[in-house]
């Protein structure tokens, strides 16, 4: 497994303008491989040193102590090992080159340590997720069965960060790695989408900031919990307004969405197809026994020129991604939920809530107990 995840770090716990930070150690197994040392910003990876380890493989890297919290990294091949230079200025790494990323030691740096120990159980954590997805596909288990088996073990392992590594010290190096915890490739924790997101990474913007109120990272931190802290308020009290140019034609109203990519959707596209526009929560009871019943109908016919519109009104994004990513219709996401426009101007006042779209881009209201004889006769 290739792990590209990134590390905190800073030299003497204070800021400096003086003094250097050193890696070294052994790789064994690794002759006439080489092992380069990165810097990993905001703006990217930089590359700072390399070196093409010998017989008995031997390296040492120092670099000028930075002013505040950065990051660095060993890479050999696609493999990473991450660490976190905090109150220390010399740290020891030592592994196999077959087990590089995974089965070093590290001294010199409790940091370090705990982000080990964090690479390995996010690993063990992408492990049960990966067989529950290999079931699924092989239709070993049913579709609810995985939302929830997924949700636990991801659940479980965000409260195993937030109150064991990020709340317990929120001004250590490690603290900051948790936060960047991913499952796939999508982040844990979401600051944007989610209220209690949004307090872990404030947890950990409120000490960094106090202590590196200057830093590059401080203030891009400190943003990120303003701008969730503004998505919330909006969400709480939004004042609803439709724009002229989002309404169609035909007289429907236009919706225009990201899908899990981040690219546009626009209802309005989909005009000369049949269109079932679903309003729905993933995280919920029905939804399980929802998406089964509308995967049946969109299988049966989707040649035909039938496709499905789905609006996730999910406050956390991350468990929407993870649902959507197996699904083959378009999914997008109101990140205003309940309180969105799109909710307001198609009245929907309860989850699911189903509308069909003839080819000519006409509404039709539908109910589940009807709605493939209603499919049918669109197309």
């Amino acid at each position: 497994m290739a792990l590209t995840l990134i590390a905190f770090s800073a030299c003497n716990n204070q800021p400096t303008s003086g003094g250097s930070f050193k890696v070294e150690g052994e790789i064994s197994g690794a002759e006439g491989k080489v092992l380069v040392f990165e810097h990993s910003g905001l703006q990217g990876i930089q590359a700072l040193d390399s070196v093409k380890l010998g017989a008995n493989g031997t390296f040492s890297f120092s670099q000028p102590c930075p002013e505040s919290p950065e990051f660095y990294r060993l890479r050999m091949g696609y493999d990473v090992i991450n660490l976190a230079v905090d109150s220390t200025e010399t740290i020891t790494v030592n592994a196999a080159a077959d087990k590089f990323a995974t089965g070093y030691n590290v001294e010199g740096s409790d940091d370090s340590q705990k982000i080990k120990e964090l690479t390995l159980k996010q690993i063990e954590m992408q492990n049960k997720v990966d067989v529950l997805a290999n079931a699924l596909q092989n239709d070993q288990i049913p579709v609810g069965v995985y939302q929830d088996s997924v949700t636990n073990i991801v659940n479980r392992y965000k409260e195993d960060l937030k109150n064991n590594y990020i709340f317990e010290a929120p001004n250590k190096p490690y603290a900051y790695f948790a936060l960047f915890q991913q499952v796939g490739q999508y982040t844990l924790f979401d600051p944007l989408a989610s209220r209690e997101d949004m307090r872990v990474f404030a947890a950990v913007a409120t000490s960094l900031y106090t202590t590196y109120p200057n830093a590059a990272r401080s203030q891009n931190l400190y943003n990120i919990v303003i701008k969730g802290m503004q998505n919330d308020r909006r969400a709480q009290g939004q004042e609803i307004q439709l724009p002229s140019e989002a309404v169609m034609e035909s007289g429907l109203i236009d919706i225009s969405l990201r899908d899990l990519s981040g690219n546009v959707h626009k209802l309005s596209e989909q005009k000369g197809k049949v269109v079932l526009v679903d309003f729905t929560v993933y995280q919920s009871d029905f939804s399980a026994d929802h998406n089964y019943m509308l995967r049946e109908i969109y299988d049966k016919y989707h040649d035909r020129g039938f496709e499905i519109y789905q609006i996730s009104l999910d406050s956390n994004e991350h468990y929407w991604k993870l649902t959507a990513d197996n699904l083959p219709w378009i999914c997008v996401r109101d990140a205003n939920g309940v309180n969105s426009t799109n909710v307001s101007s198609y009245n929907v006042q309860s989850v699911p809530t189903i509308y069909l779209i003839n080819r000519d881009g006409e509404l039709h209201a539908s109910t589940e107990s009807t709605l493939e004889a209603a499919v049918k006769s669109l197309l």
